[in-house]
């Protein structure tokens, strides 16, 4: 509750489509990545707790310990991961809520990037309701590469969850499907 005070009083922050929030069950949340902002800013949307990759070279440390709390699962990026994969399927298939950027990495220049097809891999494996978020000023507010905040207004915007059918798939399998179920989850994100 005083993370989503901060957020409102620091940023301005306005969520739209919050009666599109799937609460029970397990849902993978999807979202476009702008800012180290954006885990705590979809985690304030949910009462409860929620699971997030994380870059693997952040579990240093003290940012071990810390990341281990905020229920970060560690991804490398550099190699596919098939560990974090199935971490994240297992998490779902609990029932659990899963935050994941299909995008891979924060936006350098505030664009909608290309979404990797292991986020497809990870929604028809575990079943799980997709929940598309868009953010909107997280980048101005603390920009890839920086390290200081600025006061800009934030916007969240919550698209209607998706549930992928056999139909909508037709014949595709394998990485094909789940190519087309990552394009599909940010087809939706880029119309909020």
């Amino acid at each position: 509750m005083t993370l989503r005070s901060a957020f409102r009083g620091l940023f301005s922050l306005r969520v739209r489509g919050k009666e599109y929030l799937v609460t029970e069950g397990a849902v993978l949340v999807v979202s476009n990545h702008q800012s180290f902002l954006d885990p705590p800013l979809i985690g304030t949307l949910y009462e409860d707790e929620m699971y997030f990759l994380a870059r693997k070279s952040l579990f240093r440390g003290f940012f071990k310990w810390l990341y281990s709390r905020w229920n970060a699962v560690p991804v490398d990026q550099d190699r596919p991961d098939m560990a974090s994969l199935k971490t994240i399927i297992r998490l779902l298939k609990q029932g659990n809520r899963v935050l994941v950027f299909p995008e891979g990495a924060r936006t350098l220049d505030g664009e909608l990037g290309e979404a990797q097809p292991g986020v497809g891999l990870i929604a028809l494996k575990s079943g799980a309701t997709i929940q598309p978020i868009r953010i909107r000023g997280a980048r101005r507010a603390l920009p890839r590469g920086s390290g200081r905040l600025r006061l800009a207004r934030i916007d969240v915007h919550v698209g209607p969850p998706i549930r992928i059918t056999e139909e909508e798939l037709g014949d595709a399998s394998g990485k094909v499907a789940y190519k087309l179920v990552a394009e599909r989850m940010m087809e939706a994100i880029s119309k909020l």
